[in-house]
């Protein structure tokens, strides 16, 4: 039987600070790229990957998330009496039905990798597992992920999807210590550290919010130190997973934003606006003229 990468773990249970007052009480992955909200993105790209349990960290405050992807008849009922028996469909089918949803709470914020620990349950020692991270969006030909899932069945190991970033940027990121891998390619990592100053970065690799990780990380995170910021740093425990199994950065095909900074989430708002079937035209003609007016 071949096999395959069922499971993917979306932690969003943080509290989206850097976009208050907006995040009060909408969660940030609900924050709209014109007409569709971050976490259902990165929801479609691992649909698309074949991915087939989705399994959402969430906190108090992100009731809005699990609502979005339930079922609400009402709405139904009422877009079909309108005649839009397409958008009713497209609702229904947000996660399909061969998929299933399953919503754990991460009762404190204590970093990325407790959030991801708080899906251990779920996941088998021997099996890999996805993890993506909604505020990053991840814009490729062919499905960042998908990308990664092909890569991984040709050799099954854990993958870091990587772009290299600006030297004055590497503080704010896990950087491997890697050679650059060509697009669409991967090479084992050395290392990887933690929000390095550019004196002490390794490379200029940047890990991003994609991943496929072995299962027995979960037990390296159950046994994780606090590290920086008194948080449980996922990268701690992809370096320990990494000194028993291989562990690659994958140069992945595509743009990835940064929606998790108010200028990240500008520019895919105005790319994605500009190509968006709708107010495409209409959009670009708004872009010129502020342009002009400044």
């Amino acid at each position: 039987m071949t096999k395959r990468i069922r499971k993917a773990v979306f932690p969003v249970a943080g509290l989206g600070t850097r976009f208050l007052p907006a995040t009060k009480a909408q969660p940030k992955e609900m924050l709209p790229i014109i007409d569709k909200p971050l976490i259902q993105f990165a929801v479609e790209e691992a649909l698309a990957a074949g991915i087939t349990h989705l399994i959402l960290v969430i906190g108090r405050t992100k009731r809005a998330i699990a609502d979005h992807f339930d079922a609400n008849p009402e709405l139904d009922l009422l877009l079909r009496s309108k005649g839009r028996s397409d958008m009713a469909d497209y609702l229904a089918n947000i996660v399909p039905k061969g998929a299933c949803t399953i919503y754990l709470r991460q009762a404190e914020a204590l970093g990325l990798g407790h959030a991801v620990a708080c899906a251990a349950p779920l996941v088998d020692p021997d099996e890999h597992f996805a993890v993506l991270l909604a505020d990053d969006l991840m814009d490729g030909e062919r499905p960042i992920l998908a990308q990664m899932v092909d890569s991984w069945a040709d050799n099954p190991r854990s993958l870091l999807a990587v772009e290299e970033v600006a030297a004055d940027a590497v503080s704010s990121y896990g950087i491997v210590d890697c050679e650059a891998p060509e697009p669409g390619a991967s090479l084992p990592i050395r290392g990887i550290v933690e929000k390095p100053s550019p004196e002490d970065a390794p490379s200029r690799l940047a890990v991003v919010g994609r991943y496929i990780l072995d299962g027995a990380i979960m037990e390296k995170l159950q046994n994780t130190a606090p590290g920086r910021g008194g948080e449980i740093q996922l990268t701690d425990a992809i370096l320990q997973l990494s000194h028993e199994k291989q562990v690659d950065a994958f140069r992945f095909r595509g743009r990835r934003y940064d929606c998790g900074s108010k200028i990240g989430y500008i520019e895919a708002t105005l790319d994605f606006s500009v190509r968006h079937p709708e107010i495409g035209t209409e959009a670009r003609r708004l872009i010129a003229r502020a342009c002009k007016d400044q």
